[in-house]
């Protein structure tokens, strides 16, 4: 995690700001990867996690937020998952 010093401007504190991507693709990474008989290395899990999140478009939210919709539905979200596991399944970085 960042260090609070790190994520401030001009004495505000950002660390609370989100992208509200994160827990879904988490979400739909846990579901995914128990579907598939593959043990995953700890690089692979933060490999698929960092692609599938630089292939969705960022929702960036703070404290007090009111979401009335969700721009990217969860098939898209499952979709790109599933193409960053096969990629780093297929393509290891180590």
């Amino acid at each position: 995690m960042h260090g609070q010093t790190e994520l401030q401007v001009r004495g505000v504190n950002l660390s609370r700001i989100s992208n509200r991507n994160e827990k879904r693709v988490v979400e739909a990474m846990n579901k995914i990867l128990a579907e598939m008989n593959w043990e995953a290395e700890a690089l692979d899990i933060q490999d698929i996690y960092a692609l599938a999140l630089n292939n969705l478009p960022p929702r960036y939210v703070q404290d007090g937020t009111i979401v009335f919709n969700e721009s990217v539905r969860q098939a898209d979200i499952d979709k790109v998952v599933r193409e960053a596991v096969s990629r780093v399944k297929s393509s290891p970085n180590y």
